[in-house]
Parts: structure tokens; sequence; C-alpha cells
């Protein structure tokens, strides 16, 4: 689905109009409107949490639907693709009303803060004025303390999953690798590759180099190891000889065919730039005014957002004696844990909601 919510004032100072926002919805809102759960996707994610039929699934399918930890018979669930996105909802590669061609680097620059901002504007449209739970992952994570923030009447719970309040220099440096790989690309044209090839090599390079993040040491040893890849010694040549390097190579070759180059540009720059500490003055003045009760879940082996930042911000809130639970997940699977089937996460976020 589809909704218009019109202009927005972004965190730039500019002001975006004719903004569209696409969305999905699982469950049904009761009398009261008392049973909305918002679910923020990561940077590749999308409104497809989950899917109607096994050719196709959606990014969280073990995690949301009958029976599971996001029960849809008993939850209103809902999630919109984020703006700056590529899976319907307004971005760079979407048609300029006023030029009546695609944006491309003339799309103006945005923050998590938008995104939260252009889904209020959709909450709103479904006339609901309270949501039950906002939950995400990663970037998703940051939508939710971003919601819990800048709406703490709208809020009731916070379920933040493997994510932070600002990235480290390591995290923005790998993000800034991955940019430097799309616009290297001679085919991404200063972003107006619309109708032509697109800029492929940099954006697989891209996802490889992002790809790596997700995981973790641990997780690509089990998995690959030093393993050949259909061989049974060294090629001594420049060809695939590794089986990570051929997993890598098909994890860019794949993302390709269905993300846009200037897409991951915007929303990677957007996590680059969230720093509540930086925005606020302080974490603590950040959470200051908080409402909703929160739910802090981090991955044993999350180096891209470790444990440690989650550790801080659960510190804070309860420093500023706000309700919190913290549980930090055993998972040797790195950063990507939480889309992956974890029994003890699906029983925490079960418990969170149904007697929090």
């Amino acid at each position: 689905m589809n909704v218009d919510i019109g202009t927005l004032l972004l965190e730039s100072g500019q002001k975006l109009e004719a903004i569209t926002l696409a969305y999905e919805t699982w469950g049904h809102l009761n009398a009261k409107k008392s049973n909305a759960v918002l679910v923020c996707h990561a940077l590749t994610g999308d409104a497809h949490v989950t899917g109607d039929t096994p050719s196709y699934q959606g990014w969280w399918e073990t995690f949301v639907g009958p029976g599971k930890a996001l029960d849809t018979d008993r939850y209103f669930v809902i999630c919109s693709n984020v703006l700056g996105g590529c899976k319907g909802s307004t971005g760079p590669g979407s048609i300029n009303p006023a030029t009546e061609e695609p944006y491309g680097l003339t799309f103006p620059v945005i923050t998590i803060a938008d995104m939260v901002n252009a889904q209020k504007k959709l909450i709103a449209t479904l006339e609901i004025e309270k949501l039950c739970m906002v939950i995400g992952g990663s970037m998703g994570g940051m939508q939710a303390l971003e919601w819990a923030i800048s709406y703490p009447d709208q809020v009731e719970r916070c379920v933040p999953i493997a994510s932070t309040s600002h990235l480290s220099s390591q995290a923005l440096a790998f993000d800034a690798v991955g940019r430097h790989a799309i616009v290297n690309d001679p085919a991404w044209k200063e972003g107006h590759y619309y109708g032509a090839n697109s800029p492929e090599k940099g954006l697989a390079i891209a996802r490889m180099i992002g790809h790596i993040t997700y995981l973790s040491d641990e997780s690509m040893d089990i998995k690959f190891g030093r393993r050949l890849q259909k061989k049974q010694e060294y090629g001594y040549d420049f060809t695939t000889d590794f089986q990570v390097e051929s997993y890598l190579k098909y994890q860019g070759d794949k993302f390709v065919n269905r993300f846009d180059a200037n897409s991951y540009l915007y929303i990677t720059k957007a996590i680059s730039y969230y720093d509540l500490e930086k925005k606020y003055g302080s974490l603590e003045a950040a959470l200051a005014h908080v409402q909703a009760k929160f739910l802090v879940i981090s991955i044993s082996s999350d180096w891209l957002y470790p444990p440690r930042q989650s550790k801080e911000m659960v510190k804070t809130l309860m420093k500023l004696n706000k309700e919190v639970t913290y549980c930090n997940l055993e998972s040797p699977y790195g950063h990507d844990a939480f889309l992956i089937e974890n029994p003890q996460m699906a029983s925490l976020v079960t418990q969170f909601l149904e007697h929090s």
C-alpha cells in the first residue's frame, strides 16, 4: 500500500514535497486502536516484514506472524519502507514532480529523524494516537530510539535490537568505503544513471563490504573456514579460490537486483549522521524525557554495534530512573543474529509485550 503524506521539513532545513510512503500491515487494529506495533527495518530492508506465500518471504519471517513473537492474531503490525528507500517510498530514484525526472543527487540528504517524522505522518493517517510498541534491529533500532525521544507520549514500549546511539569511527569507516565504491563506479554518473546502466559493480562491492560487518569471525570460520570453492588446490591466478569469496560475490550480485545505489548512499549517510550525544549534548539529555518502557537487546558477537554501546544506553536509562530491561544474547552469528530465528529473543519480546 502507498500513502501520500505531503510535505516534510527536513533536519537539513530543506523541504521535501509530495512524499509517498510504501507500507504493509498484518493483523487487525482493535476498537481502542491500542494494539499497533511499528516495526522499523534495517539498512537494506523494506516494508515486507513477512510474506503471504513461500515464494514471497519477508525479512523477519521467524518473528512476525500468527503465534510468533509479534503475534498478528493479537497485534496490528505496521512497517513502512523508509524515506529515501527504493521500495515504493520517495527516494532518489523517485520522480521529482518539479522536473518530471528522477531526483538523483538533487534529492535532499535525510536523517533518521526525517525517516521517523515521515512514519509519524503515516501513523496519523491510520488514526493511531499511541503505538503499543516500536521495535527494530540495527538502523531499525535507531528509528525506535528516535520515536521514543521525538514522540515520548505516543510510544508505550521501545525495543532497539543490535543498535546504537551513534556509530563508532570504525563503523563510519566501513560505510564511507561502501559509498566510495559506488561513486567511483564509472556507471554512477554523479547519480544520474536512471534509464541507463546502473553502477552495479560499485554497489555490489559496497554490499560485500557491508555484509562482512554483519557477520562475526566465529560464524565466518564455522561456515567457510579456508575451504576452497569447487577445487582441490589453489588456482595461482585471480579467479575465486575460497568459498568465502564466492559467498560474498553472490551476496553482492544478488543485492544489485533489488536495491538502488543512490538509496544506499543516502541511507548510509543518514546512519552515519545519527548521533544522539551530538544532537542533544549528551545521551542523558537525549533520553531525559522518554516515557516508553525499554527492552534493549544486544548480540554478544556483534562487533559492528557492540554490546558496550547498548549497555551505555541502559546505564543512562537507569540513571534517569526509566523502566528498562536489558539482555545480551549469546550468539555466534554477529550483528545479523537478530534476523536469525532465536527462541530466546522471541520469548523476551513476547514477555515484554504481555507483562510490561
